[in-house]
């Protein structure tokens, strides 16, 4: 993010000065994309390591997965349930994208040998 930051904190200035200079904005944004790199590339090498470093261990797989707010509200409700009642058991090989049950399975009753030969 720090790398990110500096980059567009490089480019902003640049674009404006040559804005202001009347080359065009197209023209504009491409010189100022191409020096604010030069400057990073050559100034920033630290900065761009840690990026590529962080980057790198996010899509490696062996990150911790990000979890939302409501995730972990859902997780601690959940252990603290477990913690209170230790006889509750969590199924936790349910895949997420089964919808949760709104109602009971319906189940019929019982049927008997007078229901049955009633026509």
């Amino acid at each position: 993010m720090k790398y990110s930051l500096i980059r567009l904190a490089l480019f902003v200035p640049l674009f404006a000065l040559f804005s202001f200079l009347q080359i065009g904005m197209l023209l504009s944004a491409v010189c100022a994309g191409l020096i604010a790199f030069a400057i990073s590339y050559l100034f920033f090498q630290q900065q761009r390591d840690a990026a590529t470093a962080t980057l790198h261990e996010r899509f490696s797989g062996r990150a911790k997965p990000i979890r939302t707010a409501g995730e972990v509200e859902d997780a601690d409700a959940e252990d603290s349930l477990v913690d209170a009642n230790p006889d509750i058991t969590v199924r936790s090989e349910v895949p997420r994208t089964e919808a949760p049950r709104t109602e009971a399975p319906r189940t019929e009753a019982p049927s008997t040998e007078a229901q049955r030969k009633e026509p």
